[in-house]
Formats: C-alpha cells, sequence, structure tokens
C-alpha cells in the first residue's frame, strides 16, 4: 500500500459509510478473497438456555456440561432467556447507529490509532499503518467502573451515554455470571476469580461495517481470537463467522432477534491450561445494509495477570502458558499487525 493510499485509509472509511463506494480500494482487498467456504448451519451452534442454569438439580447439571461442551468444542456459545431486556438491546443499538450517522465533525473528535486511548473512534484496526486496511469503522470505550468512565463517552446522539451505559451494566452482570458458570464446567471453583473479575476491565467496541459493493474482496475484520476472558457481543444483522477447528469451515453465526453470541477469548485458554480454546472469528461484509455489532470484552484489570489454575496442572498436563495482562495485549496490538495471522495467544503458549 502507497504512503498516498496509507494517507486516505481513515477517509476512505468514513466515505464508504457515509457516500458509498463502487469499488474497493486496494487497500483493503485481502489475499487470498475471502474464502467461499462459510455454511450457515445452526445445529453447528450451540444455544445455552440461562433459565437452565439458574436452576437446581440434574438439569443445572446437565446445562453446565452442555456449556463445558461448547467451550471445548467451539469456544462459542450463543444464550437465550439470558435477563436483559430486548428494549435494553435495541436502544443500545439503536444509538451506537446513531452515533455512526453523525456528520464528521461530531465523531472526529475522538479520532486515533492509539491502541492505548481508553476513548477512540477509527476505521479498520490500526488506520493507515496496517498493511490491509478492514471495511469497518468503530468506537471503543472503557466501561468499568461506568462512572469513572462514562462522561468521557460521546454525548451525541443525546441519550448515548444513557442507553449505552444501561446495556454495559446489563451485559456485565451476565458476564459474570458466565465467568462463574463458565469456570464451573471446568470442575473449579466457581468463585475462582470472581472478585478479581468484579474489579477487572469492561471495554465496549461498537462497530459499524458499512455496505460493500464487493464484499468477497475484502473483511470488517481478519481472523482472530479476542484477548479476554469472555466476549459477548449483540449484532444487528448476520456477519459473525466462527472458524470449526475440525473441518476448517467458516460458520455463519445467525442474527436472531434477542440471541447474544459468547466468545472464550485467549485468557480462559490460559486459565484453563488450553482444555478451552479461544474461538478464531472474523466480520464477514454485504453489499446491501449497515450491520452493527456491540462486543463486550471482560478481563481482569489492566495489570493483573492472567495464570493457569493451579488445580488443573499437575505431572501429567503441565502448565502450557505464559501469564499475561490486559496490558500485555495492548502491547502486543501496538507492534504487530493481526492480519498477517499473528495471533496474542500464540506469544503465551510455551
Amino acid at each position: 500500500m502507497s504512503g498516498d493510499e496509507k494517507s486516505r485509509s481513515f477517509m476512505i472509511g468514513n466515505t464508504a459509510q457515509e457516500k458509498g463506494f463502487d469499488y474497493v480500494p486496494e487497500c483493503y482487498i485481502v489475499s487470498p478473497p475471502r474464502a467461499l467456504s462459510s455454511v450457515i448451519a445452526k445445529d453447528r451452534v450451540p444455544t445455552i438456555d440461562m433459565t437452565r442454569l439458574r436452576r437446581n438439580g440434574i438439569e443445572r447439571s446437565v446445562a453446565v456440561k452442555e456449556l463445558g461442551e461448547a467451550c471445548r468444542r467451539r469456544g462459542f456459545f450463543q444464550v437465550v432467556n439470558h435477563g436483559i431486556c430486548q428494549s435494553v438491546l435495541d436502544e443500545a443499538l439503536s444509538v451506537a447507529s446513531g452515533f455512526f450517522d453523525l456528520p464528521a465533525r461530531g465523531k472526529l473528535k475522538f479520532k486515533s490509532s492509539d491502541v492505548y486511548k481508553p476513548v477512540r473512534y477509527a476505521t479498520s484496526l490500526k488506520d493507515g499503518v496496517d498493511k490491509v486496511q478492514f471495511w469497518r469503522v468503530f468506537l471503543k470505550h472503557y466501561a468499568h467502573p461506568l462512572e469513572a468512565w462514562i462522561d468521557s463517552w460521546p454525548d451525541n446522539p443525546p441519550r448515548y451515554r444513557e442507553k449505552m451505559g444501561k446495556y454495559c451494566a446489563e451485559v456485565r452482570k451476565l458476564a459474570l455470571e458466565l465467568m462463574g458458570t463458565v469456570t464451573e464446567s471446568l470442575g473449579i471453583c466457581p468463585n475462582h476469580l470472581s472478585q478479581e473479575m468484579e474489579d477487572g476491565m469492561q471495554v465496549i467496541a461498537v462497530n459499524c461495517y458499512p455496505p460493500c459493493p464487493e464484499p468477497d474482496k475484502a473483511l470488517g475484520l481478519p481472523p482472530h481470537s479476542d484477548y479476554a476472558c469472555l466476549t459477548i457481543v449483540l449484532q444487528s444483522s448476520t456477519g459473525l463467522e466462527i472458524l470449526d477447528a475440525e473441518d476448517g469451515n467458516w460458520i455463519v453465526i445467525p442474527a436472531i432477534h434477542g440471541t447474544l453470541q459468547v466468545h472464550v477469548g485467549d485468557h480462559f485458554e490460559v486459565l484453563s491450561n488450553g482444555t478451552y480454546k479461544s474461538v478464531v472469528h472474523r466480520a464477514a461484509l454485504n453489499s446491501e445494509r449497515t450491520r452493527i455489532s456491540i462486543a463486550s470484552f471482560h478481563s481482569l484489570g489492566m495489570d493483573d495477570k492472567m495464570e493457569t489454575a493451579k488445580e488443573l496442572v499437575d505431572e501429567q498436563n503441565p502448565g502450557r502458558y505464559k501469564e499475561s495482562s490486559f496490558r500485555d495485549f495492548l502491547d502486543f496490538l501496538a507492534t504487530n499487525d493481526i492480519a498477517e495471522g499473528k495471533r496474542f495467544i500464540d506469544t503465551l503458549r510455551t
């Protein structure tokens, strides 16, 4: 990519959202082209009914076992009956869309390619730096403690802080509940790390994927895994795809009204000593409509180190991972191009 193309990358992403292109600029073209092996297979997408996990007795035990199997085989599952009101989900997507619909001057004051900034608006991953740019615009901001960060969020659309704040608080409660249950499914105490997670980080990535004139030539996000323990995703339409490690196909995750997607992240792979693998996923594009997704990342504190649970290490199963923190991930992101297939988890394996 030439210097001129790099300098234009932020403008291209913004223009693609607001005016549209009838072609894909060279700096967005992925090589090789996006594989066409994506399959929609609902029977391959584990779905967990939270009402079963909240009961006592045999039904709950079976549900915990199913949850553990989903984490082991897919590193991914969907949740239904999670308890977050549909209006909270809808309003979060609405204010997210409203932010991206603002005139450029209302967004550019948050523009930054500095991955360490707690509130930033950008396109792609690192604008004008990575070799390949991605057909995305995003707003990322810290969300816990909510009262410490909410005043730094956009105040336009007028109810952004209120509506997104409500969603952040609700999804965090769900994440803490799931963290305990996923930990329990490993056969260790569900309160393992509960206080650390209570005091930990929540980072929100609000993503906008504009229509792409040639969706098979570009991606909204390249194949990657998340650094966090768990990521919970709300999407307005289909676009999330996860890699089936068994056959190499990409599984299209349907956007079912009211359903949330949950990703096992790198730090949970470390905690589990590799029993649960962080899921590789990507964001595909379409030529017809804008897609919005809200990803909520949940991890330990900025400098708190995640390490493998001692209960899962013995002579037959030695520790396989180095400890690491959220700051370690930011350092990795600042100095690596994940479009080239580099993954944070690979740097942690011993």
